[in-house]
């Protein structure tokens, strides 16, 4: 691994506040920071420590830049499981940002959308920060098993495996969406620094395989282990099955 930095946390609680730390040190380093944000349950913590610092006066994201790793394709744009609504209701509702950008899950165009939302990535500079959830199959972002090293912003399908584990949130899985919007591999890479965020004994096997294992497509978080300045934050419990 070229540039990890590992820290076990005690508890989830201690690992919201660490990646919020970590993002309040790049937004004070730098307002105007270019922030790549994950959905799903792990991120909640670390928002609800960001809105609580907002409030009291201790951060200030107002000239931040927000953009969403993924959205799901095919739901309207005011769906109450889009991604979308996850950012509003979990962060923007509460806090001032400087800019929110996510792919539009209403596209009619979704291959001109990627473009559309690379060539944003590309004039905001780039992405200071990329976080990062990791999937039970090792999927960062939508980028499933087999999604090549080199993608960039497409349209991903979504694995079985990732649909049933959806279904308890759309109540059935013909109301999970197939496709999705995701930044690619390459585009997360580019980012100029990586956290990632993994909670839970459920995803410890998977984080040994995403740092241990061979590096492969198969395992698309494993490619993390090339990132020259990669942080990966870890409960006592999702770091369980680590090599010491």
């Amino acid at each position: 691994m070229i540039g990890v930095e590992l820290l076990v946390l005690d508890d989830y609680e201690a690992l919201s506040r660490e990646a919020a730390r970590r993002i309040a040190r790049t937004v004070i380093e730098k307002p105007p920071a270019v922030l790549a944000l994950p959905t799903g349950e792990t991120p909640k913590g670390l928002y609800r420590v960001l809105v609580e610092w907002c409030r009291e006066g201790l951060l200030d994201l107002s000239r931040a830049v927000i953009l969403n790793l993924d959205e799901y394709l095919g739901l309207p744009r005011d769906h109450p499981r889009s991604f979308r609504a996850y950012m509003r209701e979990n962060l923007l509702e509460h806090v001032r940002v400087g800019a929110h950008y996510i792919p539009d899950s209403a596209a009619e165009d979704p291959d001109g959308e990627c473009r559309r939302y690379e060539e944003l990535i590309a004039g905001q500079g780039g992405i200071d920060l990329a976080v990062l959830g990791l999937g039970p199959n090792g999927h960062i972002a939508f980028n499933e098993p087999g999604t090549p090293f080199g993608s960039r912003t497409h349209v991903a399908v979504l694995s079985p495996e990732t649909r049933r584990r959806l279904i308890p949130e759309f109540g059935g899985l013909e109301r999970v969406p197939e496709r999705a919007i995701t930044m690619g591999v390459r585009t997360i890479m580019n980012a100029r620094a990586i956290v990632l965020l993994v909670s839970g004994f459920g995803k410890s096997s998977v984080l040994r395989e995403s740092l241990h294992g061979p590096v492969t497509p198969e395992v698309p978080a494993s490619v993390l282990q090339l990132h020259p300045r990669l942080t990966v934050l870890a409960d006592r419990a999702a770091a369980g099955k680590l090599v010491p």
